[in-house]
C-alpha cells in the first residue's frame, strides 16, 4: 500500500477503500432528501479519498482510513453545499410545521392529524401535503437543534466535527428514553414507515409498496413524522431546562 516514500499507493488505495466512500455516501444519505443522487455523493468521496492519497504521508502518524474519512466526507459535504439542497425558505417552512405540531400537541394532548395541522397553518389540506412533499430530506433530528435558535444550516454544523452523528450525540446526551417515546407516540403508519426506512433500510419506493401507497406519499409521511419527533424533542429539552 505504501511507496518507498512512505505515501499510499494511489491506485491499490482507491480500489481498497472504495467500500469506505460508499459507506460514507450512505450514512450521508439517510439525512438527505431524494433528490441527492448516491452516485453524486460517491463521485464526490472518490475525489476525496484520491486527494487524500496523494497527501497522506506515513510519518503524519494518523492512520490512513481516519485521514481519508475526513477527506471524503469534506468532498461529499462541499458537492452538497454546491446542490444546495435546503435553502433558508424550506428550513423555515419547515419549523413552521414544527412548531405548528408542537402547539397541536400542547393544546389537544394528542397527535394532531393532518387536517387539524393544516387549519393550525391556515392553508388547504393539499397544500399542506405539499409542504411536506417540498421539506421532506431538510428536517433532520439533531440534538443541537433543541439548544438553538440560530437558522444555521445542519451542513455546516456537521461540517465543523467530522465525526458528528446526530443520532449518536442525541443518545450520548441521555436522550435515548426521550426519543424511543417520540417515536412510540407516532401513528402507527408513520411508526412502521421509520422501522422500514431506518431499521430495515428499505427506500421509499420499497416503503411505498408496503403501505399501498405511492413514493410522494411515503415522502410527505416522513416529513409528518419528522415534524412529530422534533416537536416532541424540542418539548422535553425545553421542559427539562425550566
Amino acid at each position: 500500500m505504501y511507496t518507498a516514500r512512505g505515501k499510499v499507493d494511489t491506485n491499490d488505495t482507491l480500489t481498497q477503500y472504495a467500500p469506505l466512500v460508499r459507506r460514507l455516501a450512505l450514512q450521508l444519505m439517510a439525512k438527505l432528501p431524494a433528490s441527492v443522487e448516491l452516485e453524486d455523493l460517491i463521485q464526490a468521496g472518490m475525489l476525496g479519498l484520491l486527494d487524500a492519497a496523494n497527501r497522506y504521508q506515513e510519518t503524519q502518524g494518523a492512520q490512513f482510513e481516519t485521514y481519508a474519512s475526513q477527506r471524503i466526507r469534506g468532498a461529499m459535504l462541499d458537492e452538497l453545499r454546491e446542490l444546495d439542497w435546503a435553502s433558508r425558505g424550506i428550513r423555515k417552512t419547515a419549523r413552521q410545521i414544527e412548531k405548528a405540531v408542537q402547539r397541536l400537541e400542547q393544546r389537544l394532548g394528542r397527535g394532531p392529524s393532518e387536517s387539524e395541522i393544516a387549519s393550525e397553518l391556515s392553508i388547504g389540506l393539499a397544500e399542506y401535503q405539499q409542504m411536506l412533499q417540498d421539506v421532506h430530506g431538510c428536517q433532520l433530528v439533531y440534538y443541537e437543534d433543541f439548544d438553538s435558535a440560530d437558522d444555521e444550516p445542519f451542513i455546516d454544523r456537521i461540517c465543523a466535527d467530522p465525526g458528528a452523528d446526530p443520532l449518536t450525540t442525541l443518545l450520548d446526551d441521555g436522550l435515548r428514553g426521550g426519543v424511543i417515546d417520540a417515536i412510540d407516540r407516532l401513528p402507527e403508519r408513520e411508526k412502521l414507515l421509520m422501522s422500514l426506512y431506518y431499521d430495515q433500510g428499505l427506500n421509499l419506493r420499497e416503503i411505498g409498496a408496503v403501505l399501498e401507497v405511492s413514493e410522494s406519499r411515503v415522502c410527505q409521511l416522513h416529513s409528518q413524522a419528522i415534524s412529530r419527533l422534533r416537536a416532541t424533542l424540542r418539548e422535553k429539552a425545553w421542559t427539562s431546562a425550566s
